[in-house]
């Protein structure tokens, strides 16, 4: 979002200010009809000649106050059971990708994991995580091409507690969330995870590009409706410029941001800091 800052910054340099305009250049920077209202009315209560800095100032103050100050660890269960992740999103948006570097993310930090290459329909996405899993050397169970993504996640939940894995990470296939048959599928392997441990899984973390603005507040709301969504990814915020989005689905759903992609890199990957994303704004 620093270039989008920015840009307000160097469009009001004076104290005449278009509300129509800035209204509209905090919708385009994904923050939402409704916070960017907000800002709006905010800075006309105010009644006093205003710059760029004393929007950016306001629109940051809202911010911080619909971000979480702390962000939920992924801890591991004490009483040896696996804490099963559900990796969902719609086609091209860095899942099976984020799937991985979340795997080096726990793997890294000491933790046992397991990975299931529950996206059965597309070979290439099967291929992709077999050769991160073996170059991260962590576990990962497929099934058979077009086979039954529900039985994936359900033996590699064997596999899991049979290693005394502290976590197993389900990569879902990619799905419209306009496509019925495709969200029954994702609620089915919800179900038969369910059988395994009922309170499983344990986490739903929707992947969602930031380039791809209001599109993922859309894809957000379809997903929670289907299953509840407990955490985001947001990838590409290196390039987007803006990672608004983050703020309006937080704001709208309650979802908050889990992790961030910020390049290629298995490395480029991190645990959202709402208080870094808030100083970093400019």
């Amino acid at each position: 979002m620093a270039g989008f800052f920015k840009s307000i910054l160097q469009r009001f340099t004076k104290p005449d200010i278009d509300w129509d305009e800035l209204e509209a250049m905090l919708i385009s920077g994904d923050l939402g009809p409704k916070l960017s209202l907000q800002i709006v009315t905010d800075l006309q209560l105010q009644q006093r000649k205003l710059h760029g800095a004393d929007i950016v100032q306001v629109a940051r103050d809202h911010v911080r106050k619909i971000l979480p100050e702390t962000n939920a660890a992924l801890t591991p269960f004490q009483d040896g059971r696996p804490k099963v992740l559900l990796i969902i999103g719609v086609n091209g948006v860095g899942k099976t990708t984020s799937t991985a570097k979340l795997a080096h993310l726990l793997h890294h930090s000491g933790h046992k994991v397991v990975l299931a290459a529950a996206d059965t329909f597309r070979a290439a996405a099967v291929e992709q995580l077999q050769v991160w899993s073996q170059r991260l050397n962590i576990p990962m169970v497929k099934g058979p091409p077009n086979g039954d993504p529900a039985s994936v996640c359900f033996e590699a939940y064997d596999l899991a507690c049979k290693t005394g894995a502290q976590f197993l990470l389900c990569d879902t296939a990619g799905r419209l969330h306009t496509k019925h048959n495709l969200m029954e599928e994702m609620k089915k392997i919800n179900r038969i995870l369910g059988r395994k441990d009922e309170t499983s899984p344990h986490e739903v973390i929707l992947v969602v590009d930031a380039t791809t603005g209001s599109n993922a507040l859309q894809q957000a709301r379809e997903f929670h409706k289907a299953i509840p969504l407990t955490g985001l990814i947001v990838t590409k915020l290196d390039g987007s410029g803006k990672g608004g989005i983050l703020v309006a689905i937080q704001q709208e759903l309650g979802v908050p941001t889990r992790f961030i992609g910020l390049g290629e890199k298995v490395e480029d990957f991190q645990s959202f800091d709402s208080k870094k994303f808030v100083e970093e704004l400019l």
